[in-house]
């Protein structure tokens, strides 16, 4: 699936649109530079799953866990300052990852020898100054 040229004003659409095509994976990576609005995107996604806790990104303490409005968890991950897969083991990812909710992974590169067999590719390109373009295929 691809989504080109959306602005920040249609994220919210966007965030559904992946949910409908893809709320049965519960793994998906956002491949996109600095800046290019994976944790926005994440905030939308949560949102859309009913979560009315304040989201940050867990840049330094690597998850944050986020409870729906029916009662489900959601984890979100950003891998940045992860020195190596080790790291990740030891923080228990691989429970995380097959606890059967969903799982939100920023910089997912040093832990995809953990990744399971299927998950969702989401890589995010900066098209413009406010424009982006998305594209999502499973894996």
């Amino acid at each position: 699936m691809t989504i080109p040229n959306y602005n920040e004003d249609e994220l919210q659409e966007v965030a559904r649109k992946l949910l409908s095509n893809f709320g049965n994976i519960n793994v998906w990576c956002f491949d996109a530079e600095m800046g290019a609005g994976k944790t926005t995107l994440i905030k939308k996604i949560c949102e859309e799953k009913g979560v009315q806790d304040e989201m940050s990104s867990p840049t330094f303490s690597i998850v944050n866990e986020y409870l729906t409005d029916k009662g489900e968890e959601i984890y979100h991950f950003d891998f940045y300052r992860l020195e190596d897969v080790e790291e990740a083991i030891d923080i228990g990812l691989e429970e995380y990852l097959f606890s059967g909710n969903l799982c939100l992974l920023e910089w997912p590169e040093i832990i995809e020898p953990l990744l399971p067999d299927e998950y969702l590719q989401i890589s995010i390109k900066l098209v413009g100054d406010n424009t982006r373009s998305l594209t999502a295929q499973p894996k």
